[in-house]
């Protein structure tokens, strides 16, 4: 039996075109899938062939309280080699990395997408 792994993480997102051009931005990822969803709300997929993130939104508007910071998910993690090269492409996306820390074998930082999602990017190169 193949060792369990993470095939994707559900988060609701005000508008899952911009969260998913956001994240094939920063990633190079690509649209896996896309279409209606439960509820008759709305999801893309967006990953590589193995795990992905399924950016779902309601038919109706979410509530902002949905998305305070914590309220559950307190952030998603993403390991790249390029620590650097991302950092570029978040702060070019308009977005504002913080709290960077650097230790070996580690370095990483974090960002706050436009529905106030937080991710965290890692390197360990």
């Amino acid at each position: 039996m193949p060792q369990p792994y993470i095939e994707h993480v559900n988060l609701t997102v005000r508008s899952p075109e911009r969260t998913a051009k956001l994240l094939a931005d920063l990633f190079d990822w690509h649209i896996r899938w896309e279409g209606p969803a439960r509820d008759n709300g709305r999801t893309i997929h967006v990953g590589d062939e193995r795990t992905y993130l399924a950016v779902y939104t309601p038919p109706e508007a979410p509530d902002d309280s949905v998305f305070e910071k914590g309220r559950p998910l307190n952030h998603v993690g993403i390991l790249v080699d390029d620590l650097d090269a991302i950092e570029r492409r978040v702060v070019a996306a308009g977005l504002v990395p913080f709290a960077h820390v650097d230790y070996d074998p580690e370095r990483r930082f974090y960002f706050f997408d436009h529905d106030g999602t937080e991710f965290e990017i890692v390197s360990y190169a």
